[in-house]
């Protein structure tokens, strides 16, 4: 099978989107499908050596192109210079990639594809496409994509699969036109495409609601990862000293940071776990600093800022040490999480994770048996259930083995690839019985 890959760069940073479709991408491959990784906005930030693919849908010319007429009348050299990675990634690192009531009317403007103002760039992207050996199927990141399908139809007459992963928390924060716009375009785009694959449940039944996807073109395909070089932990989590809880994912609000450090505050101040520290780790963008700066200095007004470490930005060398060093982890999102690859890897690393009872996080938990729940924004609830862990090293040995055990039983990158190569077999055989 002959697989295209659309998928969203970051440029500079980490996303948990992109690795989740590196690992796909590397699955697929495995089990001896051909794969084609197009980067769309900006160049892929991987964790592993790879030279940079040319960029489509470059994120200068989108921009550009929103705000002036005049960019969509550029000369073809100058438009193929602005997508050059190296200049791509610059850009990146200075920009706020992440402020969604900024980037609301250019948001809604992608999803209307060729009614949009970026309609010149899909309708480079697709050439390009139709250039290239003919795919099997061609599987899209995300819905924030759809607005390319409609064009991709007419030109590659293939079952396009678009995966539903992490829209919700930046749509649900547009301003109110741009947002009713918006999920207006990816309620009429999403009528056609073959099929949809959420990556939880959970996230599923939620999208399925909004998108008004019939029952039969909504298909769940847990997330896995790529395990080997997670399993080298020298020794349980439970007997690692000192005590340790950690947090990786991005440093902001979003992700419940803060509710974190103040649960760790009130078990320093109950003095209940001897030497306890806290490392967090992840990807710090430039609005993240203040935030994060903040929450320092919260620490250090406490006594304890000697206890704490913060690690931005780490590569994947670096994540596993720290993972090898934790007794639990926990990122207290407050959004619709639609997974976190962040648990897995922890449970990979053989680390119980403490999670809120909302989201993904409680169907994650009951498919791994590797942790405990508490309630959604409550620093006590969380304090509470992480002092359960960390004072009682056999169940957290229990929930640290079954986590492992787990996921490289259940949430590999290969297991994931099959699914999802079952999804699209299905689909190009029914296209094929009816032409």
């Amino acid at each position: 099978m002959r697989v295209m890959l659309l998928t969203p760069g970051t440029g500079h940073f980490y996303c948990g989107s992109c690795l989740r479709d590196d690992a796909l991408g590397r699955g697929l491959e495995q089990l001896g499908h051909e794969v084609t990784v197009v980067p769309l906005y900006l160049p892929l930030q991987l964790e592993r050596d790879q030279p940079d693919a040319d960029v489509h849908m470059g994120g200068i010319n989108v921009y550009l192109q929103q705000k002036t007429r005049l960019a969509r009348w550029l000369p073809r050299f100058v438009a193929d210079l602005l997508d050059r990675p190296r200049l791509l990634r610059w850009a990146s690192k200075r920009g706020n990639m992440t402020n969604a009531a900024e980037l609301g009317p250019m948001t809604v403007s992608i999803l209307r594809g060729e009614c949009g103002k970026q309609a010149l760039e899909v309708d480079k992207l697709v050439k390009w496409i139709a250039t290239q050996p003919k795919p099997d199927v061609i599987i899209v990141s995300n819905a924030m994509l759809l607005g390319i399908v409609r064009e991709l139809r007419k030109a590659i007459p293939v079952p396009i699969v678009v995966t539903l992963q992490g829209e919700t928390p930046f749509l649900d924060e547009l301003n109110p036109s741009d947002q009713e716009d918006a999920w207006a375009a990816l309620r009429e785009r999403s009528a056609e495409v073959a099929a949809l694959i959420a990556v939880s449940s959970a996230y599923g039944a939620d999208m399925q609601k909004r998108l008004a996807i019939p029952a039969d073109k909504m298909h769940v395909v847990h997330n896995g990862i790529v395990v080997e070089d997670l399993l080298s932990a020298p020794k349980p989590a439970a007997l690692r000293s000192p005590k340790t809880i950690g947090y990786l994912a991005r440093m902001c609000r979003d992700k419940g940071l803060d509710t974190l450090v103040d649960a760790f505050l009130l078990l320093k101040q109950q003095n209940a776990i001897d030497g306890l520290q806290l490392r967090i780790a992840g990807v710090q963008l430039n609005e993240d600093r203040s935030y994060v700066a903040d929450l320092q200095a919260r620490i250090a007004k406490h006594g304890y800022a000697a206890d704490v470490t913060v690690q931005p930005n780490i590569d994947r060398r670096t994540k596993i040490e720290f993972l090898n060093g934790l007794s639990v982890l926990s990122v207290p999102a407050r959004f619709q999480e639609s997974f976190g690859l962040y648990l897995l890897e922890a449970m990979a690393a053989g680390v119980p994770v403490v999670q809120p009872r909302h989201a993904s996080f409680p169907e994650i938990l009951e498919a791994t048996g590797g942790g405990l729940l508490c309630e959604p924004e409550d620093p006590a609830s969380l304090a509470a259930e992480l002092q359960k862990v960390l004072s009682d090293d056999r169940l957290a040995d229990k929930l640290g083995t079954q986590a492992r055990a787990s996921v490289t039983t259940k949430f590999t990158a290969e297991q994931m690839a099959e699914k999802v190569a079952a999804i699209c077999e299905q689909l190009i055989t029914a296209g094929n019985n009816e032409q």
